[in-house]
């Protein structure tokens, strides 16, 4: 998987996440809230900008943390809240996640 694809599909998987959780916690409808935009805008900024993007899995599992760490609670509270309702409500994303995350993760290993 090349770079690009790779850095795309983190930042749409991400912003998934985020909707899926401004919708049910801050109560949107079509648009994130100032807060939750706020917070999508500065994870495109650091993917963007990561250097071990062709070699982690995906930014949970990143040994380096890249984002502040008022940022970095934020998007953590996220994770917890959408990672598990992503196969209700983004099956096709939760299951091509998990897959690719396996494949990385046994390719990682075959290195060592």
């Amino acid at each position: 998987m090349d770079t690009l694809s790779k850095r795309e599909k983190e930042k749409q998987t991400v912003e998934l996440m985020i909707s899926l959780y401004c919708k049910k916690n801050h109560k949107t409808k079509n648009a994130l809230c100032d807060e939750c935009n706020a917070l999508n805008e500065y994870a495109k900024i650091r993917s963007d900008k990561c250097p071990f993007m062709e070699t982690k899995t995906f930014c949970s599992n990143c040994k380096v943390h890249c984002y502040k760490a008022d940022m970095r609670e934020k998007i953590r509270e996220v994770m917890r809240f959408s990672g598990p309702r992503m196969i209700f409500y983004h099956p096709v994303t939760a299951v091509r996640h998990l897959i690719e995350t396996k494949k990385e993760k046994k390719r990682l290993e075959a290195e060592k």
